[in-house]
């Protein structure tokens, strides 16, 4: 979400989403509140340090590791304070293991720790356990949730693909083999023992691998949906997985001239629709699986419209089974 203030955005999205509120992420406010620092934060004998670029692992915690922490915890406290009535699904977020072993330098080099193949297998068992503690925690606070954690891998297709760069940027780390990054994945959502969401936004979405890691869900950007996607996203439906799909753009679009807004949600509630009807998917699964999400990226929208995405999603979802029964009849 935009913006630096905790309290008003959990408001936001808890008034927006009341059947399937989340813990905002609010970059803006620096390191340690971005994607990495804030997972960092929740490593288990890891600790991290900033540096000029990112973040890497240290030798001993310092106070980029307690600012993060210490954000994380504040907005915990409001998380609490706002939700504390919730009795359905609440989604957390935190950066996947193998996007995190792609952004953390190592601690005696400026060679990212997925150039290590020992230091992936710490961060692996590390980050385990540091999420297992947070979801456990988040319940102790909101005892009548249902409690959803989303790990975010937009490096994942790159660590696949063998395309992440080394420190020079000459040369590039060696791909990683589809079963194995499937394992370690794996290895994390089961730590967390709730149900999973994993989040691509990047192109070439790894809907095979993260069907195989035993992901109750995959979040993507309809955007960044190719038709070469198509048999692995079925199959993965088919398998009973469910899709997140961010069909919201992230920032407003332009509008030819005397184009009426869509404020409804129809255009990504359509488009969604198009999209099963072209796999051949039975459409009555779609209204059982998909939750309908904006794109990723609404931290660097307007705040004003972070919120109509927000409605727009929602409106988009309620809209579907209509739209269904519009097209059956």
């Amino acid at each position: 979400m935009p913006g630096t203030d905790p309290r008003e955005a959990i408001a936001i999205v808890i008034g927006e989403l009341p059947e399937l509120p989340y813990l905002p992420e609010l970059p803006a406010r620096g390191p340690g509140a971005d994607l990495v620092g804030r997972t960092a934060s929740l490593l288990v004998d890891l600790p991290v340090q900033t540096t000029a670029g990112g973040w890497r692992l240290a030798a001993a915690p310092g106070r980029d590791l307690s600012r993060a922490a210490s954000l994380l915890s504040a907005d915990l406290d409001e998380m609490e304070e706002a939700a504390a009535t919730c009795d359905g699904p609440f989604k957390i977020q935190a950066c996947g293991p193998w996007t995190l072993a792609a952004s953390l330098e190592l601690s005696r080099s400026i060679e990212p720790a997925l150039a290590d193949p020992g230091a992936v297998a710490d961060l692996v068992a590390s980050l385990a356990e540091g999420l297992a503690g947070h979801v456990a925690a988040v319940r102790r606070r909101l005892p009548s949730a249902t409690v959803i954690l989303q790990l975010d891998e937009p490096a994942l297709p790159g660590v696949l693909a063998g395309s992440v760069p080394t420190a020079s940027g000459f040369y590039r780390v060696a791909a990683v083999d589809d079963s194995d990054a499937a394992d370690s994945l794996r290895a994390v959502l089961d730590a967390a023992a709730a149900p999973t969401v994993v989040h691509c936004c990047a192109p070439e979405i790894p809907f095979s691998c993260l069907k195989k890691a035993g992901a109750t869900a995959v979040s993507f950007d309809l955007g960044q949906f190719r038709r070469a996607d198509e048999e692995a996203f079925g199959e993965a439906v088919e398998s009973g997985v469910g899709m997140f799909i961010g069909a919201v753009p992230a920032r407003p679009q332009p509008r030819a001239r005397g184009q009426r807004p869509d404020s409804d949600g129809r255009e990504p509630a359509t488009a969604v629709i198009d999209l099963w009807r072209r796999i051949g998917l039975p459409l009555a699964d779609l209204t059982r699986q998909v939750v309908m999400t904006p794109a990723c990226g609404l931290a660097g929208a307007p705040p004003s419209y972070a919120r109509t995405a927000l409605e727009r999603s929602q409106a988009a979802a309620r809209l579907i089974p209509e739209l269904i029964e519009e097209g059956v009849t």
